[in-house]
């Protein structure tokens, strides 16, 4: 015979809601419930907001799914000490198809760097570099834009010596100060390839870091451009670009994949599928590839891309000091880096006789194209007849090889 409340009590105990709660008793229920709260603010921050709604709605979706008790949707454990050989927990991509839930296979891509790469050819398909060539002093504001890297690297190690004053652990290792600089570089895609190679367990945390800096540039840049330049020199108005043939819009790929890769072969994946995608733009005979590459591919990794990490966003792992650590110094980086393009600006800006305005230096951080865009708008509050987008697009496109030059020089360091 069938008993009724015996099945209602088995459904009952195998919810969601009684792990919740039994697990607000014992351990891992609140932070499961903390993370959905979270889960929810990053949704309409997202939604309501605008803050990089394309990445942050799937990012914010991804840790509510990860977060449901018993959905078993993502195994933190079955990726701890995932590939390390002779370690008890040793497991292989056989075990996770064999064990882990959907968000593992998604997240497969970003272990293996696959999205990442991807994520690059479709902004490669959409990036011109004609600025760049036009006037290729910009890549050296583009490398100027990365202090904010290496100085936040710095800072996560140097906090390693309030461990035992605070009595709780705030420092990083080497390969988790490397992923959380690389925020500086303003490159989302760039801080989830590193951070999935040398600090898998910071990624969600790294990523939501990222992206939100990367949305409120309007608001962080504009304060640091008034406070490091003069009303004389934000005024500055510079003179036309020349104009760049097609066969050097072909060419340039090629020789940039050539030498950075032959320079630096961790950043072969990166830069090469950067270059690809922009050859498919410049070539004239692959339009449909290139159109391919813009949409249809770049959208479907997207989704993947964001679901993934938002699914690293467990509790155990997300709730704690060392997060709040990676959020102050996520924004020192991007401080720290918009300063250090400024800088480079002011220096070329006195070098050239006043000829260039040093607002450009701001777009030297990868955030394609609004850091360009926020520099003409401060360029215009100072003289409306100024137009500079043109001009800090060279550096702004700079700033993408160099953040991944950047990341592929702390792979090769850590990695």
């Amino acid at each position: 015979m069938i008993n009724i409340g015996e099945i209602l009590l088995n459904l009952w105990n195998d919810s969601g809601f009684a792990r919740i709660i039994s697990g607000m008793v014992s351990d891992g229920g609140w932070q499961n419930l903390v993370m959905l709260i979270i889960s929810c603010v990053l949704l309409y921050l997202a939604i309501v907001k605008k803050f990089e709604p394309l990445l942050l709605t799937g990012i914010a979706f991804g840790c509510l799914l990860t977060n449901l008790p018993g959905a078993g949707l993502y195994n933190q454990e079955l990726w701890t000490n995932f590939m390390t050989e002779g370690h008890e927990a040793y497991h292989s991509y056989g075990t996770i198809l064999k064990e882990g839930g959907l968000l593992d296979f998604f997240y497969i891509g970003v272990k293996t760097s696959i999205y990442p790469c991807l994520i690059f050819m479709g902004v490669g398909a959409m990036t011109d570099f004609g600025p760049l060539l036009s006037n290729p002093k910009s890549l050296l504001l583009g490398a100027a834009a990365q202090m904010g890297v290496f100085v936040a690297f710095l800072g996560a190690i140097a906090l390693n010596g309030l461990n035992d004053i605070l009595g709780v652990t705030i420092g990083f290792t080497g390969p988790e100060a490397a992923s959380i600089g690389i925020i500086g570089g303003a490159d989302g895609p760039t801080a989830i390839f590193l951070t999935s190679q040398l600090a898998p367990h910071l990624l969600g945390a790294i990523a939501v870091a990222a992206y939100s800096y990367m949305a409120l540039i309007p608001m962080i840049q504009p304060p640091i451009m008034n406070m490091l330049t003069t009303p004389e020199q934000r005024k500055i108005k510079m003179v036309q670009t020349r104009a760049v043939s097609k066969t050097e819009k072909i060419v340039f790929p090629i020789v940039v994949t050539l030498f950075v890769a032959l320079l630096l072969p961790d950043t072969a994946p990166l830069i090469g599928c950067l270059m690809l995608g922009n050859l498919f733009k410049e070539t004239g005979c692959t339009d449909r590839l290139s159109d391919t590459v813009q949409n249809a591919l770049m959208n479907i990794v997207t989704i993947l891309l964001s679901t993934s990490v938002g699914a690293t966003m467990v509790g155990s792992n997300f709730l704690t000091v060392q997060t709040l650590s990676i959020v102050v110094l996520g924004v020192v980086a991007f401080g720290i880096s918009t300063a250090g393009g400024l800088l480079g600006g002011l220096v070329m800006c006195k070098a050239t006789g006043g000829k260039v305005n040093p607002l450009i230096g701001s777009a030297g951080v990868s955030a394609v194209p609004m850091a360009a865009r926020v520099a003409n708008t401060v360029g215009q509050k100072n003289n409306p007849s100024n137009f500079l987008l043109m001009h800090a697009m060279g550096p702004n496109v700079a700033g993408v090889i160099g953040s991944a030059i950047a990341a592929g020089f702390l792979l090769s360091v850590f990695g």
